[in-house]
């Protein structure tokens, strides 16, 4: 059963990017990617909204998502959306094989 999270990252003006843009730049991103069980882990811009970003974040099972949020990326990432003063919608999709 694959799972695709979708998180919408807000924040004040180019707060969200620059969050992106970290995540990338850290090298943070590159380790999700390389986890066992991600399928996909990407950033874009909403055209309808600039003070955004949108992760499409994929996995393979719910024991791969549980695994990733064990892991001390997490830390790191809770760390930026504070740094950069982010709010959050989470949508979920399960893909029933």
């Amino acid at each position: 059963m694959t799972i695709t999270v979708n998180i919408l990252y807000q924040g004040e003006g180019e707060n969200a990017r620059l969050f992106a843009d970290e995540m990338v730049s850290s090298g943070l991103v590159d380790k999700i990617r390389q986890q066992s069980g991600n399928l996909r882990y990407e950033y874009f811009v909403p055209l309808d909204n600039q003070h955004a970003i949108l992760l499409i974040d994929e996995w393979e099972n719910q024991e791969a998502i549980d695994i990733h949020h064990k892991s001390p990326m997490m830390a790191k990432i809770a760390e930026l959306r504070e740094k950069y003063q982010l709010r959050l919608k989470v949508t979920r999709y399960q893909q029933i094989d």
